[in-house]
């Protein structure tokens, strides 16, 4: 229950999403603490009370912000499936899907949301880590086991290949803008970048 209304799916109640919607605008424009309930309820266009009967408190309101922003970030994710081809072709297709997913401006929001507020909020913040790495790590890892049983690679341990590859087009396109407040982007396109880090990977791994 995040309130003293039944828990409601995304879409399920208008009023709900809108009130959801409008405090994510908030949380990530001001962060947790400067953020009030009253100016969200009158973005919502409901009262105070109306908010207050889906969310008792701004904590509960927080939690359903950020996990309905790792549902979001999970069905954006469906569209990173593995697609037929070599091996360079299937990885350059995840690689430049999670270049373009991982260099959006918003997902780094709530990434520095969520670790600001990660004191306050431990069980809410892993279960956002958690997610993501299951819903990014995941589909990888059983490509490149695939990979490996059509003889196209040789890896010994697929989770610690699939976090070399993830993570050389993290460092670009997501590391770099998010210690730096996106004053320092990458000059290179998410073609490039996905291009180059699969290049890499079959260096190394490359039958």
């Amino acid at each position: 229950m995040t309130g003293i209304l039944p828990d409601l799916k995304p879409g399920e109640d208008k009023r709900r999403d809108t009130i959801v919607r409008e405090a994510r605008r908030f949380f990530m424009s001001q962060g947790y603490a400067a953020t009030r309930i009253e100016p969200i309820a009158r973005a919502a266009c409901v009262s105070t009370a109306t908010l207050y009967a889906y969310f008792p408190s701004k904590d509960h309101l927080f939690g359903a912000v950020i996990e309905e922003a790792a549902q979001d970030f999970s069905e954006q994710m469906e569209c990173v499936r593995m697609t037929e081809g070599s091996a360079r072709e299937i990885l350059t297709s995840f690689a430049l899907a999670y270049a373009r997913f991982m260099g959006d401006p918003f997902v780094r929001s709530v990434f520095r949301l969520v670790m600001a507020e990660r004191p306050r909020f431990r069980e809410v913040a892993m279960g956002f880590f958690n997610k993501g790495r299951s819903d990014f790590g995941h589909p990888l890892i059983l490509a490149l086991g695939a990979l490996v049983e059509r003889g196209e690679l040789r890896v010994a341990k697929a989770s610690w290949a699939a976090g070399q590859l993830m993570g050389m087009v993290e460092h670009p396109v997501f590391f770099m803008p998010l210690v730096t407040g996106d004053e320092v982007q990458s000059e290179r396109t998410p073609e490039q970048i996905a291009s180059e880090a699969v290049e890499t990977f079959l260096a190394r791994y490359g039958t």
